[in-house]
């Protein structure tokens, strides 16, 4: 299970016109490679009167499946451009289609492979980029007492405050990174003078929003 990883969010589009041809990138977090063909399949419906619908999917955790297609446009100008995008990003399970409604000018191999890439980055960017990281979850219940206190110290802390129950004593939800776990829990008896029921709670992966797949 990989601690982290990149992928967007989940969907998000974009137009640009190019030489007065019509690009829309579609993108779209999908799992598994039939929620890619479904996602596909879905833009082309949407689109059925495109010039092309050309598209390109990463999936799995060590990039198991990818898969590129020009749908019509000059052999490797379309999809493959689509794929690097994604690969030079880093993005795990992620879908992009580019829609292409044609405007009377040639753009040339070398026009269709920069239209395309640049295409499927303006998609991305616009539906922006989550760093998917491996979390261990945290129940820490305290008495209404400290609950201003340890809001506000949680908040402002590097950890991941997920949520706050308030229940018969006040219980929060917080994620830390699996190499703090011992740390924080020191941490929270010494801010609580040892008055925190802490708990351990399963690993999850927690995102967290990115400009960039270079943010570590």
């Amino acid at each position: 299970m990989l601690t982290q990883y990149f992928t967007v969010k989940k969907r998000g589009s974009v137009e640009i016109n190019i030489q007065k041809s019509r690009f829309i990138g579609y993108v779209k977090r999908v799992e598994t490679e039939e929620d890619a063909q479904k996602f596909i399949q879905e833009i082309k419906k949407k689109h059925h009167d495109a010039t092309h619908n050309c598209s390109a999917y990463m999936i799995g955790e060590h990039d198991q499946i990818q898969k590129a297609n020009d749908d019509g446009e000059p052999s490797g100008t379309a999809g493959i451009p689509m794929l690097e995008v994604l690969k030079k990003q880093g993005l795990k399970d992620t879908a992009v289609v580019v829609t292409r409604y044609f405007g009377g000018i040639k753009l040339g191999a070398g026009g269709l492979i920069r239209a395309y890439g640049n295409t499927t980055s303006q998609a991305i960017q616009a539906t922006g980029i989550v760093r998917r990281q491996l979390m261990q979850g945290f129940s820490i219940t305290v008495d209404y007492a400290l609950l201003g206190k340890l809001e506000n110290v949680l908040r402002h802390s590097k950890h991941i405050l997920k949520s706050i129950n308030y229940l018969e004593r006040v219980e929060f939800i917080v994620y830390v990174n699996m190499e703090e776990k011992i740390d924080f829990s020191d941490w929270i008896i010494d801010l609580t003078n040892d008055q925190a029921a802490i708990e351990e709670m399963d690993l999850a992966y927690i995102e967290i929003d990115v400009s960039s797949t270079k943010e570590k």
